[in-house]
């Protein structure tokens, strides 16, 4: 094998300029939404390729509102036109989400990964099988040798520093070498030395070619002079737009003059504020004027070095433009085998959910099992065998149900970044999970079920050990998907408070806490509603029905009223043989909760 040469590689992304005009932003609230507030007010800029761009302004100004309005993040109640130039000068409407990313203020990462695995399942997704995997292995390389992150290669991203992840987020973005880049807040929380350097690593991505534009709300003289272009808001308006060098020199003709060793980004934002009077009609008047503008142009002294064993064939004079030509975009199914591996990665490293679980229903299936000892076949404790069902149930059902209320508000927010950013359909990672999820709920109640039927003395017959586990595993995984739906359309604290109330609702219409022929009428049809009647009556059945021999009566006992298991249906109010329209009945609440919760977690998305 040839050994690996460090080559200099330049990520020339193709030139895109972002050119807005005239626009504004409105938005409702108040009781019924009667009341409208305008945020920005018809604002206009030009953020040009190879420059760093800083959307700067008080709080609440605008400018987080300006950068969703770019990205489109924000898309309802906006106003004005938005276009981009390519390199060949040729405009269109609008910004192609393919050719931009976004990275939000929160870093977004799983802590259980690796900095370089989290960057290679993120290749994969992005770059698909038509790129080989040491190609793949170069540009991860090379990109983390430009972020800085190589000493960290193989550290999990839980135990990075606030700088570190942020650059990481970045890092993310470039597999795909998107030429526009938007950032909120990307010096939040960071110490002095670690905002430098990612600000000077966002200068460096943007001097290759790249429009990057961020918002930072006060920055350091230091970092406030590595940013080529300044767009000030204040008050919806825009009052500068500019080099950060000719502040000072603005500022000065209408007669503002900062203190010496003053911070001009301080400084800029007491004079929006109207610490030194109200200047802002002569602000806007004179924000427009191209004066104030300095041109910078794409150089190539800032480099991605890439280390290339033989990579003639991607022609390194042309870079990773040119190695981002040579790939297709992968395929769903693709992406689907790539995030079911990386679910059931960190579900299996997340031992709380796994380990602990596989644990917990082992234990409880025996301490179960042993309580109810002999129940099964004991005449004379029909009854409470008919209990050990229902207990198997709501045990069953509230292990799945609340951690499955708390899973996807975990994960929204990095769901809707890795959305937005176009890593995958939503439609595939839900697939992907439940490809992943469903096997592990079912080993859950394997483990309990073999435990408790035993130690409980149930008929050690094979069929009808199957089928109460058959029902035993509907009910697992119907109720998470009933959490996986309250997770996505209700707050965590909302989600599990609705979820214990309606499980005991369902529970009391299960036909044991009340009997069927004690119900009035008109609960006994709304009984039809809870899937725990037809939970409860299937393993009813799958124990005791299909003609089941008379139970043993011990001898110290005169008289086993239920040792005839027809005398067990009658009293519950139930028929022997509707095993098989209970199970269907238990698949359709299966289905009908698992897709209930993917178009709950898609509102939930889109909404933002």
């Amino acid at each position: 094998m040839a050994p690996i040469k460090k080559m200099s590689i330049h990520m020339n992304p193709k030139p895109i300029d972002i050119i807005f005009d005239n626009l504004t932003y409105t938005v409702s609230y108040g009781k019924f939404n009667a009341e409208r507030k305008t945020i920005l007010k018809g604002v206009s800029g030009h953020f040009r390729s190879g420059e760093l761009t800083a959307i700067m302004g008080p709080s609440g100004a605008g400018k987080s509102s300006l950068l969703n309005i770019l990205t489109g993040f924000h898309e309802f109640g906006v106003g004005g036109c938005i276009k981009t130039t390519n390199q060949a000068n040729k405009k269109k409407e609008g910004l192609d989400c393919k050719d931009s990313c976004y990275i939000l203020q929160d870093d977004q990462l799983c802590p259980l990964f690796t900095v370089h695995e989290i960057m290679s399942i993120t290749a994969d997704l992005k770059l698909g099988p038509s790129v080989s995997k040491e190609s793949k292995e170069y540009l991860i390389e090379g990109i983390l040798t430009t972020i800085g992150l190589t000493r960290t290669k193989e550290t999990r991203c839980g135990r990075l520093s606030g700088g570190q992840k942020k650059r990481l987020s970045i890092a993310l973005e470039l597999i795909d070498n998107p030429p526009v880049m938007f950032l909120d807040e990307p010096t939040t929380g960071l110490d002095s030395s670690s905002c430098t350097q990612t600000v000077a690593t966002l200068r460096r991505l943007a001097k290759g070619g790249r429009t990057i534009v961020c918002t930072i709300h006060q920055p350091s003289a230091s970092v406030f002079e590595m940013f080529d272009h300044v767009y000030v808001i204040a008050d919806g308006l825009c009052v500068y737009q500019g080099s950060s060098f000719n502040i000072i020199p603005y500022l000065q003709t209408i007669g503002l003059h900062c203190p010496q060793y003053h911070n001009p980004a301080d400084f800029v934002l007491e004079v929006v504020t109207g610490e030194y009077g109200h200047f802002s009609s002569q602000l806007v008047a004179s924000a427009n004027n191209p004066l104030w503008r300095t041109n910078t142009q794409c150089t190539k002294a800032n480099t991605l070095v890439l280390p290339v064993e033989d990579f003639d064939e991607y022609s390194i004079n042309n870079g990773i433009q040119k190695f981002s030509e040579l790939y297709s975009a992968p395929s769903e199914i693709y992406r689907f085998f790539i995030l079911a591996r990386r679910c059931a990665v960190k579900l299996y490293r997340d031992w709380t959910v796994s380990h602990l679980k596989v644990a917990l229903h082992f234990l409880v299936g025996i301490f179960i099992g042993v309580l109810y000892s002999e129940c099964g076949v004991d005449a004379s404790k029909s009854i409470y065998n008919v209990g050990f069902l229902i207990v198997s149930l709501v045990y069953l059902s509230y292990t799945s149900l609340m951690p499955a209320i708390l899973k996807f508000p975990t994960e929204l927010n990095v769901i809707k970044k890795e959305q937005f950013n176009n890593w995958y359909k939503l439609k595939t990672y839900y697939l992907a999970f439940l490809f992943v999820n469903i096997p592990m709920q079912m080993l859950f109640t394997v483990v309990y079920a073999i435990f408790a039927y035993y130690l409980s003395s149930q008929v050690l017959v094979y069929w009808r050990f199957l089928k109460f586990l058959l029902v035993c595993m509907l009910t697992t995984l119907i109720n998470e998907g009933f959490g996986l739906f309250l997770g996505t359309s209700l707050s965590p604290v909302n989600g599990v408070f609705m979820g214990a109330v309606l499980i005991c609702f369902f529970i009391l219409f299960a036909g044991y806490v009340v009997l069927f022929a004690h119900m009035p009428r008109l609960l006994y049809y709304v009984s039809y509603s809870s899937y725990f009647r037809y939970a409860f009556e299937a393993l009813v059945q799958s124990v005791y029905g299909n003609n089941r021999e008379i139970l043993k009566c011990p001898i110290e006992e005169t008289y086993c009223h239920y040792r005839y298991p027809q005398k067990i249906f009658e009293e519950l109010g139930m028929d022997e043989t509707r095993y098989v329209k209970d199970v269907l009945m238990l698949f359709f609440f299966l289905v009908l909760f698992f897709v209930m919760s993917f178009f709950s977690l898609r509102h939930n998305i889109r909404k933002g």
